[in-house]
């Protein structure tokens, strides 16, 4: 039997031989945060963080009200590899994965410890397509060589490997200008990339470490942010504040390096976040490290603190809003309306299927597409907006293991280890605190029973019973056994 990927690889060669295809395909530039919150720009009401670059993307383009995410890091970034679900992936919680031996379900663990061999990615498919294909910075897909993004489907990629922001590692090695900020190092691997890619189709994921604890910063911006006047109503951490304008500043370089080269007509320029805001960390440890460690002094709360994600309800680790609901702005001159907004409910396993429409790519065969094309939303502002987002967390983190869907206004959150359902409707709810399950009981069996369906289909795996609960111990974090 053929190899399927050399079936995919030869179908895509013979569709990209005609002239006509290429000349109609934009450059993609995806710039992802990593653990930016829904509420912590000001484009989203922020008054306290300062993005003039991200601003100015938000005036040229079109900003989305309900884009989700899974609930942490690597979910996140296998579900845009994939064009899948995480629990269809099978990569549902971050590599390697959250413990707690004596609580009162065992989680369940990923089979594999990267992206599974099997996946096309959508850097396989971008290439397939005629594009070249670029990726710097954060990866946590897997660290075995086979598995970095350079042997997963991009032509040129440098791994972040660690080091934090100030003496980062990458693979391969990458030699860092004199004293440049990892946020810096990355910008400038995207800009060179697209100086060298220009006379041709690419693809660009510029994948940041920011806003990632250990929080560390320039020590002028966080001086700057610790005399600024604090928002009663925001956390207002300088530290934190400081890390978005280091990828606020990442934004515009790339914008202007786009711009300069005359090649914004003709790029979809993207800005979104893996996951949901830290409110604090799941361990209560403090959060500060590096040179920015003592910015508050001992006993003092931004110790313990990054954000908070109000109005929406708690932060990463949690399928409640403020840890899946995410910032997305895409830019794409004389397509999407400058300065527009969207209501369209988007998935993070919607870039492949978009991305597909953009480069006049083929579907891989053999591998399911969970997603959908924003292509109409973002140039027709169309969208069904009865669209159902399903999001997957067996895992214990800051709350017990959850699965939860968005169809419409409604949500419903599971909770894996009672069995209890929480109906909300997030158009006049969204905060997510009053419960309408009583009090809409076909809407509650509608939703479950669309739940249910998803999570059969995708092979979603639940917790167990723990066989060693023990009460005295349930709260202890063990290291997880299948790392």
């Amino acid at each position: 039997m053929k190899n399927p990927i050399i079936i995919f690889l030869s179908t895509c060669f013979i569709l990209l031989s005609f002239p006509s295809m290429s000349q109609q395909r934009p450059n993609i530039v995806l710039i992802m945060a990593d653990d930016l919150g829904g509420r912590d720009l000001p484009a989203y009401g922020n008054r306290f963080n300062e993005t003039p670059n991200i601003d100015k993307l938000v005036s040229q383009g079109m900003l989305f009200h309900n884009a989700y995410t899974a609930p942490v890091c690597s979910p996140t970034r296998a579900s845009i590899q994939a064009g899948q679900y995480p629990a269809r992936v099978g990569i549902f919680d971050f590599i390697p994965g959250h413990w707690r031996p004596y609580e009162e379900v065992t989680v369940p663990h990923h089979q594999v410890q990267h992206l599974p061999d099997k996946i096309i990615t959508i850097g396989n498919a971008m290439q397939s397509a005629g594009y070249t294909t670029g990726y710097f910075g954060k990866w946590h897909l897997g660290n075995n060589p086979e598995h970095l993004p350079q042997n997963r489907g991009y032509d040129k990629a440098h791994m972040y490997a660690g080091g934090g922001f100030y003496q980062p590692r990458f693979v391969p090695e990458y030699t860092s200008a004199e004293g440049a900020r990892l946020s810096e190092t990355l910008t400038s691997m995207g800009v060179d990339f697209i100086a060298e890619n220009k006379e041709n189709p690419f693809f660009l994921f510029i994948s940041h470490y920011d806003v990632h604890v250990q929080l560390d910063a320039d020590k002028d911006l966080v001086e700057k942010f610790l005399n600024k006047p604090k928002d009663p109503d925001y956390a207002s951490n300088a530290v934190y504040a400081a890390m978005i304008s280091h990828v606020d500043q990442s934004v515009g370089a790339v914008m202007e390096a786009i711009d300069e080269m005359g090649l914004a007509d003709n790029t979809v320029f993207i800005f979104y976040s893996d996951n949901g805001g830290v409110d604090n960390r799941f361990d209560n440890v403090p959060l500060l490290g590096g040179d920015s460690k003592e910015v508050y002094p001992e006993g003092h709360p931004l110790r313990y603190i990054a954000t908070n994600n109000a109005p929406l309800r708690a932060g990463k680790g949690t399928l409640y809003e403020g840890g899946i609901r995410v910032p997305l702005i895409v830019r794409w001159p004389g397509k999407v309306d400058p300065g527009s907004t969207s209501e369209a409910i988007v998935s993070s396993v919607d870039f492949y299927p978009t991305f597909l429409d953009l480069g006049k790519g083929a579907r891989p065969q053999n591998q399911v597409l969970d997603g959908f094309s924003m292509v109409p939303s973002l140039t027709e502002n169309k969208f069904d907006p009865e669209r159902e987002v399903f999001t997957h967390y067996p895992v214990y983190h800051h709350e017990q293991p959850m699965s939860a869907l968005r169809k419409g206004p409604w949500k419903i959150i599971e909770n894996l280890v009672s069995g209890e359902f929480d109906l909300y409707n997030l158009r006049y709810d969204v905060n997510e605190m009053t419960d309408l399950k009583f009090s809409y009981p076909e809407k509650l069996a509608e939703m479950k029973s669309a739940l249910k369906k998803w999570q059969t289909e995708t092979n979603a795996q639940n917790p167990v019973t723990n066989p060693d609960f023990d009460p005295g111990k349930r709260y202890e974090w063990g290291t997880n056994p299948f790392r």
